[in-house]
């Protein structure tokens, strides 16, 4: 998703960084949890909160520059979908030669280049659940992660606060939006085509002549 949104903060403090793709259902768990932590807490000016959508290596620059890195994403751990695993310092692999994230560049290949550099994060930490649906161009989170959201949103604060970055909750306080407006979970929910209206599964023009070539 280009053109992430972002609220600054100085060098060194923290970076709170949602990462996926909201056009493929479960891919969106991260820019969604990113979303909702902003909306449920004000946090200090020293946290920097990011919605990184999939701009991979462009990210590289944000996550060494901060001193604390909180992530959410889609992740396939093989557990449950919709199940929360919370990973911390080394135990994100920037190494694995299977990749865990779902995305085309992902956040391990990042890690992996900030550590060949000597800028592997001081702190670290993954909020990744387990998807149930990808393919579904233009779907929505699914029921099962959707239902997540608040607890992943209540970890990332208790982590926050414990690195020193107390989240207050924001008791009517209305948050600026960190991207555009009809990227908003009920916005995009009521604009997206029906199943029955669209390909779901991806683009319906080169899945049709795929189709065409094969049948030759």
């Amino acid at each position: 998703m280009a053109g992430a949104g972002r609220i600054d903060c100085p060098l060194g403090g923290a970076l709170v960084l949602g990462i996926g793709n909201v056009l493929w259902a479960d891919e969106g768990f991260g820019v969604r949890a990113v979303e909702a932590l902003h909306a449920a807490y004000q946090l200090p000016g020293t946290v920097e909160l990011l919605d990184g959508g999939t701009q991979g290596m462009n990210l590289l620059e944000p996550v060494v520059s901060h001193g604390a890195v909180l992530v959410f994403d889609a992740i396939d751990f093989g557990l449950a979908p919709g199940e929360l695993r919370v990973l911390r310092g080394r135990e994100v692999p920037a190494w694995a030669g299977t990749k865990m994230s779902l995305h085309q560049q992902s956040f391990q290949e990042l890690l992996a280049i900030a550590d060949l550099q000597g800028r592997f994060p001081p702190k670290l930490t993954l909020i990744g659940v387990q998807p149930l649906r990808l393919a579904d161009f233009g779907g929505s989170l699914s029921g099962c992660v959707r239902q997540r959201l608040p607890l992943a949103v209540e970890l990332a604060a208790l982590e926050l606060s414990g690195w020193g970055f107390p989240a207050v909750p924001r008791e009517g306080v209305a948050a600026e939006r960190l991207n555009a407006e009809a990227l908003a979970l009920p916005a995009y929910e009521s604009g997206r085509p029906a199943e029955s209206e669209a390909c779901r599964i991806g683009d319906a023009r080169f899945l049709n002549r795929r189709r065409e070539l094969e049948s030759r």
